[in-house]
Order: structure tokens, then C-alpha cells, then sequence
């Protein structure tokens, strides 16, 4: 009987037809050979996610972004080292961009990554910039990585990292360490807090990361790099590797044998849990009158975008997504209704959920902002939820080491065809009005922009959602088939789409991002504008300025939410300086909007495009009313006496 934890690895011979897709790990401890699938599909929008939007991706179980290009002769010297090592392994699994910022530490590192042929080192403005780039990366290529130095460096970088670990992204953060000398004296370096502790940078990553490895010999180096790469790839999250500043450039004989492509075994269900749990989930659906369906953002995870859909298409229900799963779902798909987002879901979304007899929840994360300061009307004898590896059935058992992949198929087969929510649905449904014809030179308004914004999307399109009012604004696009989307709901970092948006774009390049950022929030992140730039990037950033922090001022109005304003196209031709493709633009009205947005995707089209765009203070989404007042009530509670 299997189990959701990875399988023991078996020896492989010499006549195996997998040879392609293995590789011989020498482990200190056992020294036993084994096949290790790093399988970097991971359900980004760019993998398992396009699929579901009709866009082809990846193939399951396959790792078709990993890289044959190496020979299998032995290695020359200069391409046995620790530093030649690593580039080889980053692009085996489909990294072909590393984001850095150089420091003392790691610029022998640095040698060496820019000296393999197909890694690209992209220079980031600062490390924070570099760590968001990352996670953009991971979102578009399944996998992301950065390369900073020694504490100064890492601790600027976790704030980033601490997000992509939120979202459930493989990034493998690499810092450039002190010599490995240094490590066990009493002396006390820079870029430290004057103590002989070298450790304080590796305690703030072991929360923020699901491993970490201190490579300070050569002996075990080759064993330890490839362990943190297994286990980012393996959980979806975060690794932190750290490499004395002295050892990149020596060879050894472990980094002389072919890196050759190896892949994760599938995690398999407990056939026992998993028949009982479809036995019984199916009982309590099919006696539902009005069932209905709702993604999470861990369908991602779990990477059953497509199951989910398929099991949709089954049972004939009603079809929504949670705010966090935006672009997981098909929107094109004929029962799908919109966001469940409690009181601020698309119109008549939140009535059919909430008044279902039963609900099948696929991956939900439910805190405090995607349940609107947990006011969604849902009750726990009404609800199945399904999480990467484990059912929960109402006030029933829960059944655990069960997949979500396996759970949704084998249910697929069992339910009946029930389409009365959606039948209700159709008959309560009323189209969304139109913004109010603007006036000639009237003031542009929010819902104005979005209504351009809408008319730009296309398959060859993604869209980025800062945090703040365009997460609402956002919501509210209807995506067309093939379309990406992305943000970053879980951890809320406002300024993480400038280098989220650089990142991404990097790894799509059959992409054009069309970012939405508000005026706070590029304030915190403005400068790797400079990065796409110099990488000829195309994207189109739509910066919403209407002088302050507005998310916040609806949960709580106050001084400190009024930002200094600033000449943002003025900022943005200055860091151009007749350097690369850049053209900006600063609109009032939607004469000038639709002008701008011609121009974007005209004559433009090959250039970053920063379009500035002046609203009233006052101007924001209508669900952000409600949603500042309920985040406000929650977040006001008075302490409970002890």
C-alpha cells in the first residue's frame, strides 16, 4: 500500500531506456545509486495552468524544459569546479536566467555561472528585486533562481523569499559565503553583526525555506547541491544553499561525471483511502440538490488545474474560483461563474455558492482576506474540502495520504449529472452594466482604465496584479482563452510585480505582461524598471496614480497613507537615458487612455511601454468598500480577557 511520501529509490542498470532521465547520486551516507525525477512542473501559469486555458504546456510527468546539451566526455578542469557544477545543474532544470546582485562574497561564483554556455546572469537593482524576479521566473518556467551576497545581501533577499514560499514556488536561492576558513575561528567579518557567528543569516531562512545547505568542502558539495535542488523541486518551495566564497572556482572529481537529467517520483495515493474516501464523498453529493464547485489556489500545487476541470465537465455543477486561484479555472468554460470572494464576489457568484446544499472546495486556503475578515456565509456539515493530499468530508472522517489528482478523477466517475445551481444561476443572472460614457476631457476613472485594459487581453497576454485595489479591478477581467494571470494574494507584498513582472517575463517570451501597479507600491520597487530595460523587455505597466495608499486608507484612514507624488514617466525616461526601447506616456482622460493604449500595441509594441495614469484620490473598485470595512472590524477586535 503506497503513500503519499516519496517511494525508496531503486538502482538503476545499464540497459535501462530511462538513462535519459536518471542520474547517478552518490549519497555520503549509503553511496547507493538512484533515480531521482525532477519533474519542474510545478502548475504555473506557463505549465499545468495553460492547459486548463487552452494553451499547451508541459505534459505531465514529463520534464520537457530539461536540458541535453552537455557531452558525456569528461570535463575539462575549468568545467569541473563547484561554480561550473551548479550552472550545469540550474539549467538541467530549466533555469536559464539566474537574477543577482554582485557582493565580495560571491563574485568568484559569478565567474562561473556567466562562463556556462545557455545561463543567462541577469543584475537586479537590489536583492529584494532580485528575489521577486526569481519567483516571476518560477511562475512562468516552473522553477526560479537568485544569487546574492553573504548577509547583507540574504537577509534584503527574504522578504522575497518568504513570499514565494507562500505561494508554493521552487526557488533556489544561492549566497555567496564567508571563506571556509573563516567558518569555526573567533574572527568576526563584515557584512555581519560583529559576532563570530556566521549563522544568523541561515536561522532567518530555515522558517522561509523547506531546506538549507552550508557548502563549506568540496568533498560532500556535489551530494548537498543536488540534495536542495531534489527537495525545492520535490515540496515546491524555496531552498536556501550557501557557498564559501573560496570554493567556487576548484575542481573535484564528483563534478567531473555528466549531470544527467533525473526526475521526482510520482506521490501515490493509499488505494484504501482513497476508494473510501470516493465512497463516501460521492454519497454526500449525489443526495445534494444544488451542488456546486470552487477552486483554490492549491490546485496549483497539486497540479490538477485540468482534473478539476474534467470532473466539472462530469458532473455538470456550477463552477467558481477563489480570488487566489484567478486563471487556474477556464473563465471560457459554459458553467464557469466567477470569483466566490464572500461579499465582494462577481455578481451572483457568492448567492449560488452560498445557497448550495453541498460545496466541493479543491484546494482552498481560507485566512483572513480571501474570506473577507471571515464572513463567508459556508458551513462545515455542507462542505468537502480537497487539498493536495488529503480529503475532509463535512462534520465526517478525514481521510489523509490521498491525492487530489486521484481523489478528482475517480469521483469524476462516480456523480451524478446535476446542473441545477448553474440552471439557477442562468435564470438569476444579470449582465454587468458599463462604466458611464465618459464626458469629452473628463477625468479618467477607474473602472473606465479597466474597461481599455479588458479590450487589450488576448492569448498572447498575462496579466500582474499588484497588491491593492487592481487585485479587485483585476478580479473583475474576464480572461480570454489562453490568457495568464498572476498575483500574489497569500503574502500581500506590495512592489512585488515590478520584479515579479521582470522575472516572468524573462522566462515567457511569448508573453506580454500588462501590469497593474498602484503609485505606493512601484514607489518601494521603482528602480529594476532599469533591469527590463536592459534586458529589451516589452511589457506594458499601467501605474495607477492616485497619490496614496487607498487599500489602506479604506481599512484606516490616516496621515501616513498620503504619499509624496512623484513625475513617474519623468522617472521612468531618466532611468531610460536613450538606453534601450522605452516609450511613456501620462493620461487624464480616455481620449488620451485610448491613445496611449494604441500607441502600446501599434508602434510600440516592441518597447517597454509605462503608461501613467491620473485618477481621483477617492476613485477605487466598489468591492474595496466593503472589503477595507470587514478587514478593519476584524483587525480591530478587542483582546480576549485571560
Amino acid at each position: 500500500m503506497s503513500s503519499l511520501t516519496a517511494p525508496c529509490f531503486i538502482p538503476i542498470t545499464p540497459s535501462s531506456q530511462r538513462c535519459r532521465k536518471t542520474t547517478h547520486l552518490i549519497t555520503k551516507s549509503a553511496r547507493i545509486r538512484c533515480a531521482i525525477n525532477l519533474d519542474t512542473n510545478i502548475g504555473s501559469l506557463e505549465t499545468s495552468k495553460h492547459p486548463c486555458n487552452g494553451v499547451a504546456g508541459a505534459p505531465n510527468g514529463v520534464a520537457s524544459i530539461i536540458q541535453h546539451s552537455h557531452s558525456t566526455a569528461a570535463l575539462g578542469t575549468s568545467e569541473a569546479t563547484l561554480g561550473r557544477h551548479l550552472a550545469r545543474r540550474l539549467l538541467q532544470i530549466g533555469v536559464g536566467d539566474v537574477f543577482s546582485v554582485p557582493g565580495d562574497f560571491n563574485l568568484a561564483l559569478l565567474d562561473h555561472l556567466l562562463a556556462e554556455p545557455g545561463l543567462n546572469l541577469v543584475g537586479c537593482c537590489n536583492e529584494l528585486n532580485a528575489g521577486y524576479a526569481a519567483d516571476g521566473y518560477a511562475r512562468s518556467r516552473g522553477v526560479g533562481a537568485c544569487v546574492v551576497t553573504f548577509t547583507v545581501g540574504g537577509l534584503s533577499l527574504v522578504n522575497a523569499i518568504a513570499g514565494a514560499y507562500s505561494e508554493n514556488l521552487p526557488l533556489i536561492c544561492i549566497v555567496g559565503g564567508p571563506n571556509s576558513n573563516d567558518y569555526g575561528t573567533n574572527r568576526i567579518l563584515h557584512h555581519t553583526i560583529g559576532l563570530p557567528d556566521f549563522t544568523q543569516e541561515l536561522r532567518c531562512f530555515q522558517t522561509i525555506t523547506c531546506h538549507q545547505a552550508v557548502v563549506t568542502n568540496l568533498e560532500d558539495a556535489h551530494e548537498q547541491i543536488d540534495t536542495a535542488i531534489f527537495t525545492a523541486l520535490k515540496e515546491s518551495k524555496p531552498v536556501y544553499i550557501s557557498i564559501s566564497c573560496n570554493l567556487a572556482a576548484i575542481p573535484h572529481p564528483t563534478f567531473s561525471r555528466k549531470p544527467i537529467p533525473f526526475s521526482i517520483p510520482p506521490r501515490l495515493s493509499n488505494q484504501m483511502a482513497l476508494e473510501a474516501a470516493v465512497e463516501v464523498a460521492t454519497e454526500f453529493l449525489n443526495k445534494a440538490v444544488k451542488p456546486v464547485m470552487v477552486g483554490g489556489p492549491n490546485l496549483r500545487v497539486a497540479k490538477a488545474c485540468e482534473t478539476f476541470v474534467e470532473l466539472a465537465d462530469a458532473c455538470g455543477y456550477a463552477l467558481a474560483v477563489m480570488p487566489s486561484a484567478k486563471g487556474l479555472v477556464p473563465e471560457h468554460h459554459p458553467r464557469f461563474m466567477g470569483t466566490y470572494w464572500g461579499t465582494v464576489s462577481t455578481a451572483f457568484c457568492a448567492e449560488i455558492v452560498e445557497s448550495a446544499d453541498a460545496y466541493l472546495f479543491a484546494g482552498p486556503i481560507f485566512n483572513d482576506l480571501s474570506s473577507v475578515g471571515y464572513s463567508l456565509l459556508i458551513k462545515k456539515e455542507k462542505v468537502i474540502i480537497v487539498q493536495p493530499d488529503r480529503v475532509m468530508i463535512a462534520n465526517g472522517p478525514t481521510f489523509g495520504f490521498v491525492g487530489m489528482n486521484d481523489f478528482l478523477k475517480a469521483l469524476a466517475k462516480r456523480l451524478n449529472r446535476n446542473t441545477r445551481a448553474y440552471d439557477n444561476y442562468r435564470r438569476i443572472y444579470v449582465p454587468d452594466g458599463r462604466p458611464l460614457k465618459c464626458e469629452p476631457k473628463e477625468p479618467l476613472r477607474v473602472n473606465v482604465l479597466f474597461q481599455h485594459i479588458q479590450n487589450m487581453l488576448s492569448s498572447k497576454t498575462t496579466v500582474f496584479a499588484e497588491a491593492g485595489d487592481p487585485w479587485f479591478n483585476c478580479q473583475k477581467l474576464k480572461l480570454p482563452k489562453g490568457c495568464g494571470y498572476e498575483h500574489q494574494m497569500q503574502y500581500g507584498s506590495i512592489g512585488w510585480s515590478i520584479g515579479a513582472t521582470l522575472g516572468y517575463a524573462a522566462g515567457a517570451l511569448d508573453k506580454r505582461v500588462v501590469a497593474c501597479i498602484g503609485d505606493g507600491s512601484f514607489q518601494m520597487t521603482a528602480q529594476d524598471v532599469s533591469t527590463m530595460l536592459r534586458c529589451g523587455q516589452k511589457s506594458i505597466i499601467f501605474l495607477i496614480n492616485n497619490g496614496g495608499y487607498t487599500t489602506e486608507a479604506e481599512i484606516h484612514e490616516g496621515p501616513y497613507n498620503v504619499i509624496k507624488n512623484w513625475n513617474y514617466t519623468g522617472l521612468v525616461d531618466a532611468i531610460h537615458n536613450g538606453e534601450g526601447k522605452c516609450w511613456t506616456m501620462k493620461v487624464r482622460c480616455e481620449e488620451e487612455l485610448a491613445e496611449a493604449i494604441e500607441t502600446a500595441t501599434g508602434p510600440k509594441k516592441d518597447c517597454l511601454c509605462f503608461i501613467e495614469v491620473i485618477v481621483h484620490r477617492d476613485d477605487t473598485s466598489k468591492e474595496l468598500l466593503p472589503f477595507g470595512s470587514r478587514v478593519a472590524a476584524v483587525n480591530s477586535r478587542a483582546p480576549i480577557p485571560h
